[in-house]
């Protein structure tokens, strides 16, 4: 019965239904709901800390159902990604529809399609990292299966890792360096492995030229069969998506770093080197990525297991609340930077 909330990605797929079928302000129905209903919830609530027991862990692990659900929710992407893509055709919108559809949209592409990609993405099981590839294709954004997974993982709190924003960077800095470089980043890793096992880079086995030859085919598709215009507010919500997924790398990483060893080397990743957040709603929705130090201190335990560190830095307020405020830098900073000089000062 525990796995039963998080189902509730459905209703809020519910509310992307009616954005994309009425007008007005019921297309900002799922937009009003993430960005002011949530974050104002989870200010005046308090996190949950708490964790499973040891036998309520070992039961989650082995109960199917927290699978299904994630791939229920890649297959219940699609379809609303094409009843958005056809509810777009209507040249009677007004340009308030098409913003609010467009946002619902890209609040969906980096939710869900991003966000559920990037569990699957960590799974070793074959079919599941094809699920993974597939809901990280409604958004263009392939590539973080590899960069995330061999990249930031491994270089987590240094200069190496375009994903953690440095103290004192800004979130829109952060997004242009973060774009580029994590793309960089993708062919760099793809290419080696190309020629560690083909010889050459410029092989079809190379990952990289997959992932490009299946997003041009994507978008040639929705250009030959929507046309141009439908094929920008596509390409809108896809940029929509990974601004999201990026804005939540921002506040994940915001300002920490790990101790340098010696000979090129660096502490391990530990709970203390990622912000969490406990607050329910949004672990819920978000299938508990907010519990992120446990996700960076063991990759592989599935999201619904990740624990709660004493030693890990928290978040004033849930991944919602925080995503607006990192919009606005200076408030961002005036919060953020006192937090991050107390959890420093505790570590030295």
């Amino acid at each position: 019965m525990r796995s039963i909330k998080y189902l509730s990605p459905l209703f809020m797929y519910a509310g992307a239904y009616f954005s994309f079928t009425h007008r007005g302000w019921m297309c900002y129905i799922p937009l009003l709901i993430t960005w002011l209903v949530i974050p104002c919830v989870e200010l005046w609530s308090k996190p949950d800390k708490r964790n499973l027991s040891l036998s309520a862990e070992e039961e989650a692990k082995s109960d199917r159902s927290y699978d299904l659900i994630l791939y229920l929710i890649v297959i219940v992407q699609w379809p609303m990604l094409f009843l958005f893509l056809y509810s777009m055709q209507d040249t009677t919108l007004s340009l308030v529809d098409k913003v609010g559809r467009i946002g619902t949209m890209g609040l969906f592409c980096g939710t869900c399609g991003i966000n559920v990609g990037h569990e699957l993405g960590h799974r070793v099981n074959r079919f599941e990292r094809t699920l993974a590839k597939i809901s990280l294709l409604s958004s263009l954004y392939m590539h973080n299966i590899i960069e995330h997974n061999k990249g930031h993982h491994k270089n987590i709190g240094t200069r190496a890792d375009p994903s953690t924003a440095r103290f004192g960077e800004n979130l829109y800095m952060f997004w242009f360096r973060c774009i580029v470089f994590t793309y960089i980043g993708a062919w760099t890793i793809a290419n080696r492995e190309s020629r560690k096992q083909y010889r050459t880079a410029a092989h079809p086995g190379n990952e990289m030229i997959q992932f490009h030859l299946i997003q041009f085919s994507l978008i040639a598709f929705i250009f030959l069969v929507f046309g141009w215009q439908v094929l920008v507010c596509f390409m809108l919500a896809a940029l929509t998506g990974i601004l999201l997924l990026q804005t939540v790398g921002y506040i994940e990483h915001y300002g920490l770093t790990r101790k340098y060893v010696t000979e090129g080397k660096f502490e391990r990743v530990l709970p203390l080197h990622s912000w969490d957040s406990h607050h329910l709603l949004g672990r819920v929705l978000l299938f508990e990525v907010s519990r992120h130090s446990d996700h960076h201190y063991l990759a592989s335990r599935k999201y619904q297991v990740l624990r709660y560190h004493d030693s890990s830095p928290q978040l004033p307020t849930g991944y919602p609340g925080m995503i607006l405020l990192s919009l606005l830098p200076p408030v961002w900073f005036n919060i953020m930077n006192p937090r991050l000089k107390d959890h420093l000062s505790s570590r030295f």
